[in-house]
């Protein structure tokens, strides 16, 4: 049997991949969320192989008492996917810090303290995959989410130097992109301020609609789920995994645009060093 832990599992990508991991044979899944009651659609495929824990991922005791837990139930953990996040939409100056640093705590300190928790049972086992779920924003940027970026910027960072840390160890490490899709995360699962000064008129509507363009994003939960699936099942698993359209372009786009920024700065980037 392998093991699945999912966090964030009331919803979205948790939610899908629960469900459908769920229903294979030869899976354990355990399922993470803060209120019991999220994690009651998993009752109509429990035969024994579902365990559900709740916790508060930004609370890190709690975080450890769940890694025990999900440990008592299977010894052996071969896939954890740090999925709970929460997104946040304001332009920079009429960002609230105190919730900026709540959202840290979720979408990037709970990631970490999680893979802490379970990394002894990793290296003990040379073995498994950690699925980090970052954003197409932590490749590329967009007005009025400028914290939930450098929140996913910092997943980008953290993954690539665990995966270099860990790559000896039989640990591998899948860092998965999504664009915008048909989830809660910009309706109950973010924290919305739309801009009132004057300068930042013209963002007024992209915050002040965010729920309606989420109801039309182009990204299918239950696909995403099956790209990630596929992905750690896959003999050649990537480091990164872009999924929709505006995570590859944009992706690439930013990439291109740096590239050529950096090679055009050439001989001043090279002259600062003292040979």
């Amino acid at each position: 049997m392998k093991t699945w832990m999912i966090t964030g599992t009331s919803s979205g990508f948790g939610k899908a991949l629960a469900s459908k991991l769920a229903q294979e044979e030869g899976v354990n899944v355990i399922a993470t969320a803060r209120k019991e009651a999220d994690l009651d659609y998993l009752d109509q495929y429990d035969h024994g192989q579902i365990k559900k824990i709740i916790v508060d991922v930004s609370d890190p005791q709690a975080v450890k008492r769940a890694a025990a837990e999900a440990l008592a139930f299977s010894s052996k953990i071969d896939v954890l996917v740090n999925n709970a996040g929460l997104g946040y939409f304001s332009t920079i100056e009429e960002s609230d810090l105190k919730e900026v640093r709540y959202m840290f705590e979720v979408d990037f300190f709970g990631l970490a303290e999680m893979t802490e928790a379970l990394l002894p049972q990793f290296r003990a086992n040379k073995s498994g995959i950690i699925v980090n779920i970052s954003s197409a924003l932590g490749l590329t940027t967009l007005p009025t989410m400028g914290y939930y970026s450098a929140a996913k910027f910092a997943v980008e960072g953290y993954s690539d130097a665990l995966r270099q840390e860990v790559a000896d160890l039989g640990i591998k490490v899948l860092t998965v992109e999504p664009s915008g899709a048909r989830t809660n995360w910009a309706g109950s699962s973010s924290e919305k301020k739309v801009p009132e000064i004057a300068d930042y008129a013209k963002f007024k509507n992209m915050v002040a609609t965010t729920d309606q363009a989420v109801d039309n994003a182009p990204g299918d939960p239950a696909l995403i789920a099956q790209a990630i699936i596929d992905a750690v099942n896959s003999d050649k698993m990537p480091d990164h995994l872009p999924l929709g359209e505006f995570a590859y372009n944009g992706s690439l786009d930013k990439l291109r645009k740096l590239a050529g920024e950096i090679e055009s700065n050439r001989a001043i980037s090279l002259s600062t060093d003292d040979k």
